[in-house]
């Protein structure tokens, strides 16, 4: 294992499991040094991480100064203000920012949303159809895994189709290390969103429509939103809302296209089967890597079977969910994908839930529709192309750099059945 952590590496954003399930073997948490010189603290197995996520003692408030120290600019300040988001909060100013945005995620709001995902899902496969007969391959993820949560998070949020690529772009940026990008890109991306969200605030104001976002702008009653949480807030939602979607979609279809036994076994089985494929990618892929970094208010005493760890007070503690997800005490075979692990056992028994949306007070309030886009638009990928296959191969392909979200930012693909053997 390295004695430091790069979470840009190429090798280790395209299979951390290793690293972790070794940090897993040494105790409840471990501590990290990392590539920007910087230290942490990394829980890593199932039970603690449930217990870390539930637990007050661990702040989601980042200190007043994390991180490597920066001069003052208009990026800093950007990014100070949109990081003041509902996931780097604590009770109560958390439940008070939770309440106004759990009423967009209610069920029947979600489910209300069904007819217009499925007219989505089809209108991106027409078209995905027509490229892959035109030019021979397509990459999955630009022309499906990305657009299609984008539009559905989108409408509800009511940001203008063409703005829609810009902010994919800016906000990849903002989710990845700075190491893996251009000098200067994380900068030019916090000052960009920044500078959208105000202009959106102001558009909602003179010309509010029936969207989430122009209801969090005209809430100005008791407990509504400043100026400021409400850009914070239009960043979270946005980021949030497609991220985790565009990850499950892209590592659901790159699982299936390299394991032909179970695509088959979902056309076979049906819509429960599908589901089954959903929860297993978001347990064995999890799209969500880690959770935001937590502070220890006081010191900390974890234990688990595997030793103990003394985590002092003011201490940054990450809680990773990837390795969470791949605990053997609750996963048998945890590095197998296995949709049916996820289908009801004998007398309806279930495996152990997985951490994919986190869990506690910030458990993921859109997880409702991320799972209804991921039921429409994975059987529908491969009733609609029948013959899809990797047009690179998986093992090269690159992903996603960093500790936060996780998932191909490739996927090519051809739609021809295989040639049949010589002679």
């Amino acid at each position: 294992m390295p004695e430091t952590l790069d979470p840009a590496a190429p090798g280790f954003a395209r299979d951390p499991y290793p690293y972790y399930a070794d940090l897993r073997s040494r105790g409840p948490a471990a501590r990290v040094t990392l590539a920007n010189g910087t230290h942490a603290w990394l829980v890593t197995g199932y039970d603690r991480a449930r217990a870390v996520l539930a637990d007050a003692r661990f702040s989601n408030v980042p200190p007043q100064r994390a991180g490597r120290p920066r001069p003052d600019s208009p990026a800093r300040r950007a990014q100070a203000c949109l990081a003041r988001h509902m996931l780097n909060s604590d009770a109560p100013d958390h439940l008070r920012l939770r309440r106004l945005t759990t009423a967009a995620f209610t069920p029947r709001r979600v489910d209300a949303l069904r007819p217009r995902i499925e007219h989505l899902t089809d209108g991106l496969l027409t078209g995905l159809a027509d490229t892959l007969a035109r030019e021979g391959s397509a990459d999955l993820v630009d022309a499906f895994a990305f657009p299609l949560p984008v539009l559905v998070i989108g409408e509800v949020l009511g940001v203008p189709e063409a703005d829609r690529a810009d902010l994919r772009e800016w906000t990849y940026c903002v989710g990845s290390p700075a190491d893996a990008l251009a000098p200067g890109a994380a900068d030019e991306a916090w000052a960009a969103l920044h500078a959208y969200f105000s202009s959106l605030i102001a558009h909602k104001r003179r010309t509010p429509g029936e969207d989430l976002f122009s209801s969090l702008v005209h809430d100005a009653g008791e407990g509504g939103l400043s100026d400021e949480e409400l850009l914070a807030m239009a960043f979270l939602l946005l980021f949030a809302g497609y991220e985790t979607t565009m990850n499950l979609l892209a590592s659901a279809a790159l699982l299936l296209l390299t394991h032909p036994a179970e695509l088959a076994a979902a056309r076979a089985g049906g819509e429960a089967h599908w589901a089954a494929v959903a929860e297993e990618t978001l347990r064995h892929a999890s799209p969500l890597e880690g959770t935001t970094w937590r502070r220890t208010t006081e010191a900390v005493v974890l234990q688990d079977d595997d030793g103990r760890a003394e985590i002092p007070a003011g201490e940054s503690v990450l809680v990773v969910l990837a390795a969470a997800n791949r605990d053997p005490r609750h996963f048998p075979a945890p590095d197998a994908f296995r949709p049916a692990r996820h289908l009801p056992g004998p007398g309806g028994r279930r495996p152990a839930p997985h951490l994919a949306f986190g869990h506690g007070p910030h458990f993921c309030p859109g997880a409702r529709l991320a799972r209804l886009e991921a039921a429409i638009a994975l059987p529908r990928l491969f009733g609609a192309l029948p013959h899809l296959r990797p047009a690179a191969d998986p093992a090269t392909l690159p992903y996603r750099p960093g500790l936060l979200v996780r998932g191909p930012r490739r996927l090519p693909v051809r739609n021809a059945p295989p040639a049949p053997p010589n002679g």
